[in-house]
């Protein structure tokens, strides 16, 4: 209760985050018992599962209902008990999950599985001339409103969970009163009981969702599907031009979303197709559901701006953009004679974090000419500040060593077997590369930096 975000809305009930946080001493015991009960009889009271649906547009000049975001206002109480059911199922997860989720595990984050991706891919474009690589970044229309509650309760149960927790949870899914409240004018619809899915906006749901989906893995060892949450992508490794095994993988994928009573939305799922060859043939696009797919040059995955030639610029300059519109508040902030203290805290916070937005990622391979524009705005703040601030290049280097060593430490990370001990056991082998491009990727640089 005490570090619940008071700036957040309320759900249906009206109890909001300051009571909660001003009254907590009074509070916590009576709903320490109301919450023990609940997990104990696996039974999630209704004024705790109502939620008020706000629809979010999801871009500027929404056309169709497809483009607005249902997000579900719950209880400030319940959000605070799904953050402990949340832990408490992360901890109780075995070690069998799928390696290629990169969500809700420890030592995971986006950085790791665009490492992955990109480094899965290099490899294959390394090893032999003649290889490309096609990359398939799914879209699912509204994937957690189509989690069938019974379905993830048996999948639940296979990993491990305990039964009265998995009941907890069916529970909390079905039978779910909630309402519609639009913007414009407040107005609000009449409740309707839903039984299906996971709310949108729910701590619970992505976790729920990841656990939905662990058995959807590959079968061929030169297709990959990669997962963070409900973003999934699949990698095709093609050599000699035989696309057979990703096609295949491809119907696999969408035979077991059918099964799964979930959705792919062909409109919004692309491919994206890394091509070295001096001479390439053309690739007819992929269709899915007799649906050609869209072929793309750029795509933005997990907030990465990924281009088809791997190079950063379209990225950079997405950062830099953000960077700069950023520095106003901190000129505007120097105008009112903040200390130098808050200042500098203030551009941490605001500014240099994005900045080193997965910087383990791109920074090895930015171009000098980049690399001083990013430069230019590190300095650009250190005069309107009046202080010294780390440079681009030391925060990459510790950054990076920093999450080598994370893997180095975790044998159940994907990318562990990458560090191989030489003999004398104080360094590590040198990846081979053959390119600029894989030379300077994060696992490679990795390694150089960790020896």
């Amino acid at each position: 209760f005490r570090r619940v975000n008071t700036r957040k809305a309320e759900g249906p009930d009206g109890i909001t985050g300051r009571v909660l946080k001003a009254c907590t001493d009074h509070l916590v015991l009576v709903f320490t018992e109301i919450f023990n009960l609940s997990v104990e009889q696996s039974v999630v009271l209704s004024c705790f599962k109502q939620s008020t649906i706000v629809p979010i547009p999801k871009k500027p000049q929404p056309t169709c209902l497809n483009d607005y975001r249902p997000v579900a206002l719950t209880s400030v109480v319940m959000k605070c008990f799904k953050r402990l059911v949340r832990d408490f199922i992360t901890a109780s997860l075995p070690d069998t999950l799928d390696p290629l989720q990169f969500a809700y595990q420890q030592n995971r984050s986006t950085e790791d599985a665009i490492a992955h991706l990109l480094h899965t891919t290099m490899s294959h474009l390394d090893y032999r001339k003649g290889n490309y690589t096609k990359m398939l970044f799914v879209d699912y229309s509204s994937a957690f409103n189509t989690i069938i509650p019974s379905t993830l309760t048996s999948k639940l149960e296979v990993l491990g969970l305990r039964l009265p927790l998995c009941q907890w949870i069916s529970n909390f899914l079905t039978d779910r009163p909630q309402a519609v409240r639009v913007r414009l004018g407040g107005v609000t619809s009449g409740i309707r009981t839903v039984s299906t899915g996971a709310p949108q906006g729910c701590v619970l749901s992505p976790l729920l969702f990841s656990l939905y989906t662990n058995d959807c893995i590959s079968s061929d060892p030169t297709v990959k599907l990669l997962k963070f949450a409900d973003d999934t992508t699949l990698i095709g490794l093609i050599q000699d031009g035989d696309e057979t095994a990703y096609e295949q993988e491809m119907k696999q994928l969408v035979l077991w979303y059918s099964q799964n009573n979930l959705e792919l939305n062909t409109l919004k799922t692309v491919e994206m197709i890394v091509d070295f060859r001096k001479h390439p043939s053309t690739l007819l696009p992929l269709t899915i559901s007799n649906i050609p797919v869209s072929s793309v040059e750029n795509f933005k995955f997990l907030g990465t701006a990924i281009s088809q030639d791997l190079k950063w610029e379209s990225n950079i300059n997405s950062i830099l953009k953000k960077a700069l519109q950023r520095m106003y508040f901190l000129r505007q902030l120097w105008k009112y004679s903040l200390p130098l203290e808050l200042l500098i805290q203030f551009y941490t916070a605001v500014i240099e974090s994005v900045l080193c937005s997965s910087i383990t990622i791109w920074f090895g391979a930015a171009t000098k000419q980049d690399r001083n524009r990013l430069q230019k705005t590190v300095k650009t703040a250190e005069k309107i500040i009046g202080a010294p601030l780390p440079t681009l290049q030391d925060l990459y280097h510790t950054r990076t060593k920093n999450r080598a060593e994370k893997i180095i430490n975790d044998p159940s990370h994907p990318g562990h077997n990458i560090f191989q001990l030489l003999p004398s056991g104080r360094r590590y082998t040198t990846l081979f590369t053959k390119i600029g491009r894989h030379r300077n990727s994060f696992f490679p640089q990795a390694i150089t930096l960790t020896n």
